[in-house]
């Protein structure tokens, strides 16, 4: 029974939160309602969550669901949580496939995709300024890491995983080991 709750107490937060950060006073609420953890052991698996790669959610949710009932209960909770997302997204897939070559979605497209990158470039430009009011400066072997990576992307067509480990492998060589930072 345990596992189906969590099942349903997860996919309740996927599918009523918006991810990130928004996900926490629902995680806290359902996991406290059905006793599964303390408040304490709530903030200990959100402190966690966030310091592990992946999602909050999904990070959150394997916590939870370990701490409810084991891997069992992981697995139920991952589900639970990823179900609204595979769920839209097959929806999405199947209304694309039948306007694929609608000329009324292809205009539509040619608009949203500068719309897009515009976003991206907005907020790489904040996340840029906020970087350079806490940090001080630019860091030349930082842009130096960024423009191989770039390099790497286009031009060698290198897999995006592989060009992940050499710029962590370079970042702990510089910031690390070299203390260039």
């Amino acid at each position: 029974m345990v596992l189906l709750e969590l099942f349903w107490s997860f996919v309740k937060i996927g599918f009523t939160s918006f991810g990130g950060l928004s996900m926490i006073p629902l995680i806290t609420s359902e996991v406290l309602s059905h006793g599964w953890m303390t408040a304490s052991e709530v903030s200990d698996i959100v402190a966690i969550a966030e310091m592990t790669p992946g999602p909050l959610g999904l990070n959150c949710a394997t916590f939870a669901g370990i701490h409810a009932a084991g891997v069992p209960g992981a697995i139920m909770a991952n589900l639970g949580v990823l179900s609204p997302t595979l769920t839209l997204g097959a929806v999405a897939a199947v209304f694309f496939e039948h306007v694929k070559n609608n000329k009324y979605m292809e205009h539509i497209l040619v608009g949203v995709r500068p719309a897009c990158l515009g976003m991206i470039v907005g907020v790489m430009g904040t996340l840029l300024t906020n970087y350079l009011n806490t940090a001080g400066g630019v860091s030349l072997p930082a842009v130096a890491i960024g423009v191989l990576d770039l390099v790497l992307l286009v031009k060698v067509r290198l897999a995006v995983p592989a060009v992940i480990g050499i710029s962590a492998a370079l970042g702990l060589l510089c910031f690390g080991v070299l203390g260039l930072g």
